[in-house]
């Protein structure tokens, strides 16, 4: 009699890699986007307290990219590990790695809220603040946000690592079902605290938090299931040889996720120095929407890329090469084709699509130009970002980490920092910074790619 784990082993290396893709793609991509969805609530029930409501929140963002990258970093890492794990039959080590990289998830963000409290004083105005902003009131909405979203940092990466274990394993519905119940919770809570308690930031940022835990409990509830692995305290094991392991896979997340923290924060002083100190707060508040709304588009990608992803691990770890190129083929001709399409209604609906989140002039002329200038070039991400996921979950770390760390961070810092400077009018150089860094990370892309193409071709060869 075949054990789940059997079967699980025959449908992720003998499917076809199409089909397996779409089924586990589905609930990732669903996943994806409520999560991105449920940003854009935020963003939306924020910009009814003001424009200085919305920029205090959007000075936050690098401390939730930072949160972030510590989950990715160590939920990437170790299920990577895990799927070449389970598709070289090793059960001990995933089951090791399964309970490693939870506890040290955790650790990391209970180390991340002490620090952010012991520092509170000047870090709002590392992030990004202006002294023109204090009388607006920027800084104290910013401040009243940051408390919370300290408080649920552990459980924000514990989540992450979570989500990540049970989709590597190839059960991405439990995933979906422990984000998307946060999410959807978090629409509710919003309104409920910001208008019926009458809490304003503060109230966004409790319901953050209290989401996030419901969340991460419902994902562990997940991990319970028969054929997924157990998270118990017993099978921790800080060793060099783990620990090496979840870097190999995570370091790629974490630089991506840290260099878009740091990017986040240089786009804001950027944003905020290009344009008169009375617009300061309107053009931060432009780029903050723009990119929780092409984030929406790019959590498309994302999930799509994400159910390659146990597949490329799976499939790799059990020496079946043309399988990963196959879904490497058709991952990124499918979603190049889907970013077009939204990267067209993007780009006419602009000024719409910023209007929704605040009525402020400003603010909508800001937002509409940086976000045309994004759509232009967007569909080229679907290039990167699979021959990014390739490279992680094939453990090839140099070279995943250099893609990750390319589009938000090596490339476009330099890009956002410089290109103003060269403008009589600095907010160009801003609104350029994002579209030329996503055009030279494709071309950094392809001879990536073409690189394991030939590998894989060779190694066909040498078998045939």
């Amino acid at each position: 009699m075949e054990t789940a784990e059997q079967k699980k082993y025959e449908r992720m290396t003998g499917e076809p890699v199409e089909r397996l893709i779409r089924q586990l793609a589905v609930p990732t991509m669903i996943a994806m986007l409520v999560t991105a969805a449920y940003n854009i609530a935020d963003t939306y029930f924020v910009g009814t307290i003001g424009t200085e409501a919305t920029a205090g929140v959007g000075l936050i963002l690098p401390v939730m990219s930072i949160i972030q990258a510590i989950g990715f970093f160590f939920g990437q890492g170790s299920g990577n590990f895990i799927s070449r794990a389970l598709g070289a039959r090793n059960m001990e080590n995933a089951s090791k790695m399964a309970a490693t990289g939870a506890v040290c998830a955790a650790f990391f963000g209970l180390v991340l809220t002490a620090c952010g409290f012991a520092f509170n004083n000047g870090l709002l105005y590392i992030l990004g603040a202006r002294e023109g902003m204090v009388d607006a009131k920027t800084v104290g909405y910013a401040r009243d946000y940051l408390m919370f979203i300290l408080i649920g940092a552990p459980f924000m990466s514990l989540s992450c690592v979570l989500n990540n274990q049970l989709r590597f394993q190839g059960n991405a519905v439990f995933a979906m079902i422990g984000l998307v119940s946060g999410a959807v919770l978090n629409c509710g809570l919003d309104p409920l605290f910001i208008f019926g308690f009458h809490m304003e930031v503060r109230g966004a940022a409790m319901a953050t938090m209290i989401s996030q835990i419901i969340s991460c409990s419902i994902l562990y509830i997940g991990t319970l299931r028969s054929d997924n692995l157990k998270i118990k305290l017993k099978n921790f094991t800080p060793k060099l040889f783990f620990f090496k392991n979840i870097c190999v896979g995570g370091l790629p997340s974490l630089f991506r996720q840290g260099l878009t923290s740091l990017s986040t924060l240089c786009l804001n002083t950027a944003a905020g120095a290009a344009v008169a100190v009375s617009l300061a707060e309107e053009s931060i508040a432009a780029f903050s929407i723009v990119g929780k709304i092409m984030m929406l588009v790019y959590s498309a990608l994302i999930g799509f890329g994400q159910g390659f992803q146990p597949v490329c691990g799976f499939n790799y770890g059990a020496g079946k090469y043309d399988r990963v190129w196959k879904g490497w083929k058709y991952c990124s001709k499918v979603s190049a084709a889907f970013l077009l399409i939204l990267s067209a209604i993007g780009y006419i609906f602009a000024g719409d699509l910023v209007a929704i989140f605040r009525d402020d002039v400003d603010v909508i002329a800001f937002g509409t130009v940086a976000m045309r200038m994004q759509c232009i070039v967007f569909a080229l991400n679907s290039v990167t970002t699979i021959t990014n996921m390739m490279y992680q979950n094939m453990g090839r770390v140099v070279g995943a980490t250099v893609l990750a760390a390319s589009r938000q961070g090596i490339l476009f810092i330099p890009i956002v920092l410089i290109l103003p400077r060269l403008f009589e009018q600095p907010i160009w150089g801003v609104y350029l910074a994002q579209p030329l860094a996503d055009v030279f990370a494709f071309v950094l892309a392809i001879p990536f790619a073409v690189k394991v193409y030939r590998e894989f071709k060779a190694v066909s060869f040498k078998k045939s």
